[in-house]
């Protein structure tokens, strides 16, 4: 049972975190354990194929982000199949959330959209979608079908911020400014759809202030969710020339787990943490190395929070 903080004495729970999981959220909603299943439908980005710019975003792989998603070489039941499965194994009595993750999952005609949305719902066990995508990409006739979706199942729509700083953003090569993802999640919220967005710790040239600039602008928008990333860095990413150049400097892990601390604090109580850090495919990493250790970084959160006698929503002074 979630206890609300009262004062800076005490703090608060959901279940045994001092933050608002994921995993919180979707056994309150469900009854039960829920895991994304990892898709790749083989869309392409407007920021990779010249109708908005061309490259990608510096720090995003080859796969779009879908490193580990299923294979495009194989159909989505597939791929749903295979990721389930796996799964499975950790968890043999969850339900699913089909995740589209790789590239960007609404740019296509709305009916490409709907046969590969409504392919997966009909798969037993799924309970929702969630649906990675750029703000730029949601036309009317889109946002429109979303409605639509998010009025019979459980509906996300992720989308990359990463940054509210319009210098960082040219230097990754975003394509979009902050404004167009405010506007996007207006019109999305309008139709009463949850939105999570995305942020990156450890991008070129932001300090600290930066990075919790962002937090706190995040904090204050209409999103429902968000994601922390840890910037990775990838072989034959354009950002690995970046780094040759001097642009980028890897965190460390105890600059990062205050880091993510600190964001936590910034952020309204309500607000689903889908994500705190992340891993690369060891072969694609060039760093940082540590990153590899997941379970150990996201330990040292719950353990810095402890010390601090912390949690989220500490900071937090909407209303």
């Amino acid at each position: 049972m979630e206890t609300i903080a009262a004062n800076d004495q005490s703090p608060a729970f959901w279940a045994d975190k001092r933050f608002h999981t994921w995993n919180y959220e979707m056994r309150e909603k469900f009854g039960n354990k829920v895991f994304k299943v990892m898709l790749d439908a083989g869309f392409t980005c407007p920021n990779r194929d010249g109708s908005i710019a061309a490259g990608g975003c510096t720090f995003c792989s080859t796969r779009g982000s879908g490193d580990f998603a299923g294979s495009r070489r194989d159909d989505l039941v597939s791929q749903f199949n295979h990721i389930r499965d796996r799964q499975h194994l950790k968890w043999p009595e969850a339900k699913y959330i089909g995740y589209f993750q790789a590239y960007t999952n609404t740019y296509a005609p709305v009916e490409t959209l709907r046969e590969y949305y409504e392919t997966i719902l009909e798969q037993p066990g799924v309970v929702g979608l969630s649906i990675a995508t750029r703000p730029d990409c949601l036309p009317d006739d889109v946002v429109d079908y979303l409605a639509e979706l998010n009025e019979r199942t459980y509906l996300w729509i992720e989308m990359g911020l990463q940054t509210i700083h319009e210098s960082t953003s040219e230097l990754i090569n975003r394509a979009h400014d902050t404004a167009c993802f405010v506007d996007a999640v207006t019109r999305l919220r309008a139709r009463g759809i949850r939105v999570c967005a995305h942020i990156i710790h450890g991008l070129p040239g932001e300090t600290r202030e930066m990075m919790l600039d962002t937090v706190q602008a995040v904090a204050g928008m209409d999103v429902q969710g968000i994601k922390i990333h840890l910037l990775h860095l990838m072989r034959k990413t354009p950002m690995v020339r970046q780094w040759r150049e001097g642009l980028l400097r890897f965190l460390d892990q105890d600059e990062y787990v205050s880091l993510v601390v600190d964001s936590l604090e910034l952020l309204p109580p309500d607000m689903i943490v889908h994500r705190l850090t992340g891993d690369a495919p060891r072969d694609l990493l060039i760093g940082p190395m540590w990153s590899l250790r997941k379970w150990e970084v996201l330990n040292a959160i719950d353990a810095e929070l402890v010390r601090r006698n912390s949690w989220q929503g500490k900071a937090w002074r909407g209303v």
